[in-house]
């Protein structure tokens, strides 16, 4: 049967081509939607590491302050700005870290261990940062006041981390690499050898979508750029309470501008910049599927129309209408198995070539597997109709062709 079924593909080689041409395009534009939909669905069921609700986030801006190491101001101010904030009857918290979840910015790094270059996420929390976000500490302790006296600059990292940087081994009190170069200079502060305090479960800072990617925090201290508060309020504050917010910031210093925002709306946004461009891929794949099952259904009712004498033979000769329908189905599937067979060898060459080394490998599969069932569901669709129709043809029809 199937090499019949190649047979009278071949026959028919140059319609086919262009039919093939069509199902190994949309395959490779359906994979890009399909990919991309798997990897964010994978990664927003992964553990956040952090409580966003209740939480409303500070950008300071400190216009034309001089940046300069020995100037004490923009640190007192802060101390005092925190303080005023934390009277207000709403406010149950208020922390400092150097980039806010869902804000966008971010601070990379890397570092050599083990002879391996390991890369990661940075940021700066304050002492109380772990208990206003929730996070999680499974080993070792988040930063305290006895880091005050300490000789070495304390760090804490992710435990996604710890297992790349330590393997099996207990991480507390390492050394972690140097000091990076770019810090040492921004800060003009002699080099301290980091050694981690603490290790927490999960911290993904640019939120449920982003990519899984190790994590390590700096102690946050006011003399370092202070730029972002985190304001946990009582549950039930309502927007009304930003006015009031303000008003209590500009209080303290009015030279400095204040953004303020719920961690809430800056989430919904962060999920806009992740689905928007999923979405209009989804709309451009559906279209061009749309437009290839309607060329499929047309070429195969041509196709059915052409071979009105072959199939009356074949009915003629004892060929049952499901014996029919089988055929029409069979040649359908041979051509689109051919199209996907080219765009499957394309897209195994891209993690060889290291153009999806972010993706997982049950990601990967996962999303080859999906949209080989859409296609092949594509075209099961398509093949119904003309291949009914062709059920219906009868051997007297056959003998009006001679």
């Amino acid at each position: 049967m199937t090499r019949h079924l190649l047979k009278m593909v071949w026959n028919r080689k140059r319609v086919n081509f262009l039919i093939i041409l069509e199902i190994f395009v949309s395959f490779l534009v359906l994979f890009g939607v399909v990919v991309s939909t798997v990897y964010l669905s994978d990664n927003y069921r992964q553990p956040l590491g952090f409580s966003y609700q209740n939480v409303w986030n500070v950008n300071v801006q400190q216009p034309g302050r001089d940046q300069s190491p020995n100037d004490k101001t923009p640190a007192i101010t802060l101390r005092q700005i925190m303080q005023s904030v934390h009277e207000l009857e709403e406010v149950e918290a208020v922390t400092g870290i150097g980039h806010s979840p869902y804000s966008g910015s971010s601070w990379g790094s890397s570092v050599e261990m083990n002879g391996r270059k390991i890369q990661y996420g940075v940021n700066r929390a304050a002492d109380n940062f772990k208990d206003v976000m929730g996070l999680q500490v499974v080993n070792g302790r988040w930063f305290s006041a006895e880091d005050d006296s300490a000789n070495f600059e304390p760090i804490v990292i992710t435990q996604r981390l710890a297992r790349e940087a330590y393997g099996d081994e207990d991480p507390i009190g390492r050394r972690f690499g140097e000091l990076p170069k770019a810090d040492a200079a921004a800060s003009l502060e002699p080099e301290k050898e980091r050694r981690v305090v603490g290790v927490v479960a999960e911290f993904r800072q640019h939120g449920e979508f982003a990519g899984l990617e190790n994590f390590h925090f700096y102690r946050f201290t006011y003399e370092k750029s202070p730029s972002h508060l985190l304001i946990k309020v009582r549950p039930g504050t309502t927007r009304a309470f930003e006015e009031k917010l303000s008003r209590k910031l500009r209080g303290v210093n009015k030279d400095w501008s204040y953004e303020i925002e719920p961690l809430v709306n800056m989430r919904e946004n962060s999920f806009k910049l992740y689905l928007a461009p999923i979405i209009a891929a989804g709309l451009v794949a559906a279209f061009l599927m749309i437009m290839v099952g309607l060329g499929l259904t047309g070429v195969l009712w041509q196709n059915v129309t052409q071979r009105i004498k072959e199939i009356g033979l074949r009915r003629a000769k004892g060929a049952t209408a499901n014996d029919i329908h089988t055929q029409i189905l069979g040649e359908l599937f041979v051509i689109t198995t051919f199209g996907l067979l080219l765009g499957v060898v394309i897209i195994v060459q891209l993690p060889l070539l290291e153009f999806m080394s972010f993706l997982s490998t049950k990601v990967y599969f996962y999303s080859i597997g999906i949209s080989l069932a859409l296609i092949y569901l594509l075209t099961l669709v398509c093949g119904l109709y003309p291949s009914r129709m062709a059920t219906k043809v009868q051997p007297v029809e056959a003998l009006r062709y001679e």
